[in-house]
């Protein structure tokens, strides 16, 4: 997704999250901070951003929205039950209407055979209680990596959260 295309999209997040009176939060991982950045370029922003999270580390997880250590431990932090912590603990924490969570393999390095690099998880959250987790593996270097994770993680808030809003 290009730049241009990600203001667009961040810009109508903006408007339907003002036309609900509601905020989203982000809980980032391999992205480190890009969707907060995206929504954040928004001029007003600052009326339905609350907060991100760039929990880089397990520890950050742990530690700043909840993740339980054990699931790390289990699952690996490039995992649904990961993803779906980080956005449920993101949303507690930042007190948000809404919130993304993703963590992935970049690369160059740290892919496997079952997580090989460019595996992405994408977790969302409402305060409706709705949870949702998606995988994408994309191609590409580790900033093409990042990019399409950004662009993948609005585009589907706003398809599954705020498009009718």
């Amino acid at each position: 997704m290009k730049d241009e295309e990600m203001m667009r999209l961040s810009q109508r997040l903006g408007q339907a999250l003002t036309g609900r009176g509601a905020t989203v939060t982000t809980a980032e991982s391999c992205t480190g901070g890009w969707v907060a950045k995206a929504l954040t370029d928004v001029a007003g922003s600052s009326a339905w951003f609350e907060r991100g999270f760039v929990t880089y580390s397990n520890e950050a997880k742990s530690q700043m929205i909840g993740v339980s250590p054990e699931t790390l431990a289990a699952e690996g932090a490039v995992s649904e039950a990961v993803v779906r912590q980080m956005a449920q603990g993101a949303l507690a924490a930042a007190a948000a209407d809404y919130a993304v969570s993703i963590s992935g393999i970049a690369g160059p390095d740290g892919g496997s055979a079952q997580k090989p690099v460019g595996t992405v998880w994408f977790g969302f959250a409402a305060a409706d209680g709705r949870v949702l987790a998606f995988r994408e593996c994309f191609a590409g270097d580790r900033e093409a990596v990042r990019r399409q994770a950004t662009g993948y993680a609005l585009n589907t808030l706003w398809q599954q959260f705020l498009q009718n809003a």
